[in-house]
């Protein structure tokens, strides 16, 4: 099974994940700074299996936003945040 989003993102900012939703924004946390960032694209690509470019992994400002750019990968996450493309 296929880890959800808001874990990987509370992984990657060492944060609980209760405080993951789509509306956290980059530098709305001191856990999710400049170094942060890198960190975690580097773990969303691991995890996904895909290579962001510059201009997503700069226009990534949230959860949000990176469940937006995820999906223009082929990337789907379902109600749940598990799935990948080829399902849960």
């Amino acid at each position: 099974m296929t880890i959800a989003l808001e874990q990987v993102f509370a992984e990657a900012l060492g944060i609980d994940i209760g405080g993951v939703s789509d509306g956290l924004a980059y530098n709305s946390i001191p856990q999710w700074d400049s170094v942060a960032h890198m960190g975690l694209i580097a773990q969303l690509e691991d995890h996904y299996g895909v290579l962001l470019d510059t201009d997503d992994i700069i226009d990534m400002s949230s959860v949000g936003k990176a469940r937006e750019n995820l999906a223009k990968y082929g990337v789907s996450l379902c109600c749940r945040g598990c799935c990948r493309a080829s399902g849960c």
